[in-house]
């Protein structure tokens, strides 16, 4: 059966998943679960954090991508860069073409290789050049596209701990978090966030109300594509893989969104 998350769960989302002073009381498995399941609201937080810095600079004069960099640089800020570090780490072990082990221990290395260079630089690239194209449309739009990034990317890290999804490590924080969420409550946060997306995107009309859904289910299918392929090749998920598929839900949905 499919409990609420309790405050415990909430601790755990925004004191893991976020750099505000929120301090987590428990580590257990049922507190991780929680966490897992609020995590789109750790990142509805991030999201709107990020808004807020982009519509301030438009505000004082600025251009859209000057406001584009920096709704694109609060998320990093917030999470400590371990979302971005996580994707250059998964980039280094999948472009590896090594074995398991040998790319985990590649990834744990404290470096960056060229592999994880170049996935940051056309990730950022790519977040920057789209949200410069929804904040050309409107302050709403590029408002809008940083919300609905954000949360898309914590949703991803909710379905990535679900049920069946193994640890590649026995230790880490992908370790403590992996299989937490059941099926069942990743499917209802899915839903739930796809559905919150729609009602944000109807107030700029009904084709946004679809191309925000569109942009949520798109990043959560990408993030899964890229999920299966980490599982397959190292064996399961990591602390760092769950950094990979944040960042990537949050580039797919950015560039939905201004496709069109």
């Amino acid at each position: 059966m499919l409990r609420t998350p309790s405050p415990d769960g909430l601790r755990f989302a925004f004191g893991t998943l976020t750099v505000l002073p929120v301090k987590v009381t428990r580590w257990d498995r049922d507190a991780a679960r929680g966490g897992m399941l609020c995590a789109p609201l750790a990142g509805l937080t991030v999201g709107v954090a990020a808004a807020a810095a982009g519509l301030l600079l438009l505000a004082l004069g600025a251009g859209t991508l000057l406001a584009a960099v920096a709704t694109a640089a609060v998320p990093a800020v917030l999470t400590r860069g371990l979302h971005l570090d996580g994707l250059a780490d998964t980039a280094d072990g999948l472009g590896s073409g090594k074995p398991a082990e040998d790319a985990l221990r590649i990834m744990k290395q404290s470096d960056i290789g060229p592999f994880g260079v170049l996935t940051l630089l056309f990730t950022l690239l790519a977040q920057v050049a789209a949200l410069a194209q929804a904040y050309d449309g409107s302050w709403a739009r590029g408002a809008l596209a940083a919300v609905v990034s954000a949360t898309a990317a914590r949703l991803a890290l909710t379905t990535a701990a679900r049920t069946g999804v193994p640890a590649a490590r026995p230790e880490g924080l992908g370790a403590a978090v992996a299989g937490v969420v059941p099926a069942g409550g990743a499917l209802a946060a899915t839903a739930a966030v796809t559905l919150a997306g729609a009602a944000a995107g109807a107030y700029l009309g009904p084709y946004d109300a679809l191309r925000t859904a569109l942009a949520v289910v798109c990043a959560a299918a990408v993030a899964e594509l890229l999920l299966r392929h980490c599982v397959r090749r190292f064996g399961g998920v990591t602390g760092d893989v769950f950094g990979g598929v944040a960042e990537t839900a949050a580039t797919t949905a950015l560039v939905v969104l201004v496709l069109g």
